[in-house]
């Protein structure tokens, strides 16, 4: 039987600091990728860290005073048009973003190969943006201007988005060549796909819903030989219109082939339908 650990409990001013160390960090990572990675390689893969690289392209401005100047501004603006929902964490993240770009700005390219540098760039970003999120802020900029525009157009967040980090890429292909938006559309993908890796976490668990004959074995055998909890659904036949309980249960991908081979051994004309789950909160589970 797996030995289940309890939680640790922090109190909510080491939440707090470890939320702002999450930021710190976070912001670190992303200007660290953007020095070493996007800028020397021309890949303007959205948000204003794009902005700037296509501003130092043309006029040769410093790309950590374009983005305070443009974080700033939108960061009030975010105030006054959308109230006080950012915190005081944003803004830390706003400014510290650019701060580290400056501090890095000579650090040398770590590969002057453009599609590393895409991939690279949009891996170190996506990182140090989902870090920042599980620190529950963000570091402004153009997803302030998307929640903007959300406000005024009725646009979902997703569309204003996709229209802001479109027009950047559209101005990069513009300012370099099609081929540095096409290298800006492959950072900014992975960008993405990365930010999601660092939410969900390499964790997949398996969902299960059996419908079986003899429900009660099943759902003890599932409770103290393979230790997860199981939920009872109510439901009816579409055929017979008898009741037919389903048992909702959720296993590590470990567990997977235990729960087949249990529901097996007792019933082998139960019917089984496995979906993937991305992410599981809860005990036994990652922790909110």
């Amino acid at each position: 039987m797996n030995r289940r650990r309890e939680p640790i409990t922090l109190s909510p001013k080491m939440e707090k600091l470890i939320e702002y160390i999450y930021v710190l960090i976070g912001s670190a990572i992303v200007a660290i990728a953007f020095n070493v990675f996007l800028l020397p390689n021309r890949v303007a893969s959205g948000g204003v860290s794009g902005i700037s690289t296509i501003l130092d392209a043309l006029f040769g401005w410093e790309p950590a005073f374009v983005q305070w100047s443009l974080n700033i501004p939108l960061f009030i603006a975010g105030l006054l048009i959308l109230g006080l929902q950012f915190g005081v964490k944003t803004l830390v993240g706003t400014l510290f973003l650019p701060f580290v770009v400056f501090l890095t700005n000579d650090w040398e390219p770590w590969t002057t190969n453009q599609l590393l540098g895409a991939l690279f760039g949009g891996i170190g970003v996506g990182l140090g943006l989902g870090i920042t999120f599980r620190g529950k802020a963000s570091t402004g900029g153009t997803d302030l201007a998307a929640q903007i525009i959300t406000k005024f157009t009725g646009l979902s967040l997703g569309t204003s988005v996709a229209i802001i980090d479109g027009l950047i890429v559209l101005s990069a292909a513009i300012v370099f060549d099609i081929e540095g938006g096409l290298y800006a559309l492959i950072g900014l993908y992975v960008t993405s796909k990365t930010i999601d890796f660092v939410q969900v976490g390499f964790g997949r668990s398996k969902m299960a819903m059996i419908i079986t004959n003899k429900e009660k074995e099943v759902r003890q055998e599932i409770l103290h030989k393979i230790d997860r909890g199981v939920t009872k659904l109510s439901a009816y036949g579409g055929y017979t219109d008898h009741e037919r309980p389903v048992l909702l249960c959720v296993v590590d991908q470990t567990e997977f082939t235990k729960l087949k081979q249990v529901v097996k051994s007792i019933d082998s004309t139960a019917f089984v339908v496995v979906m993937d789950a991305s992410e599981v909160l809860g005990e036994g589970f990652k922790r909110a």
